[in-house]
């Protein structure tokens, strides 16, 4: 099944035209005719089904048919990672995390950070091809990206996990976490966690973890934290 995005179709919405670039797609590619079927989804977890009835390069008009809400997962998962020095590889983390299932992302600008600066347009675009390639219909949230600093002064209101390299008590993300129960996670910078940032999240009551027994990197380190919530919640 090929899906679309488009967030401003809702359930009252009944015609509707897709982009010129979507059309060209839907014509040129798909080779797609009027009265020809095509599923929509607006990101907000809707699945909408929609029959052609005007064809152009330039200009495809579809009728919504029918429309069903996908089933929401019994949690959220919020992570905050910090951008990798290599944006390929922030990108990589981005497409798999919106595949196993992710609400919220928040790029978090850290001491060590090597990238203080990020392509927000880019990184929706990523999420919206992960999304509709995994036959996913909720779009997860990019938040702008923000300070180590000034995300401790958010308010916080789910459990907040920091993972961090450094050697003190820590427990493990699988053995702490809980079944429906909404998470927040955040991931350092090549280089860890500034001393001074750690002190500072324990400060505000996160809970130290860790991800396993060897040093992993940014995005592999966001990769097993998203599987191991999804995981324990399908248990």
């Amino acid at each position: 099944m090929q899906l679309f995005y488009n967030p401003n179709i809702n359930e009252a919405t009944q015609e509707f035209s897709f982009s010129k670039e979507e059309s060209k797609h839907i014509m040129k590619v798909l080779r797609k005719s009027i009265g020809d079927v095509l599923h929509i989804t607006n990101g907000n977890g809707f699945l909408f089904t929609a029959e052609l009835l005007y064809l152009t390069p330039n200009k495809c008009t579809a009728q919504i048919t029918s429309s069903t809400l996908q089933h929401k997962r019994q949690y959220k998962l919020h992570l905050a990672v910090a951008p990798t020095k290599m944006n390929d590889r922030y990108e990589w983390f981005l497409e798999k995390a919106t595949e196993i299932g992710i609400d919220t992302i928040t790029p978090l600008i850290c001491d060590h950070s090597e990238r203080k600066v990020v392509k927000l347009e880019r990184f929706e675009r990523i999420l919206q091809a992960a999304m509709k390639q995994s036959l996913n219909c909720f779009m997860p949230k990019l938040n702008p990206a923000t300070t180590f600093k000034a995300f401790m002064a958010q308010p916080k209101d789910t459990v907040t996990y920091i993972a961090h390299c450094e050697t003190q008590d820590k427990q493990s993300l699988k053995q702490v976490i809980k079944p429906q129960t909404d998470v927040t996670l955040l991931v350092g910078p090549e280089g860890d966690f500034s001393s001074k940032e750690i002190a500072l999240a324990l400060q505000n009551n996160c809970i130290p973890v860790t991800l396993g027994e060897t040093r992993l990197r940014t995005e592999t380190a966001a990769i097993v934290a998203c599987h191991s919530v999804a995981f324990i919640n399908e248990l």
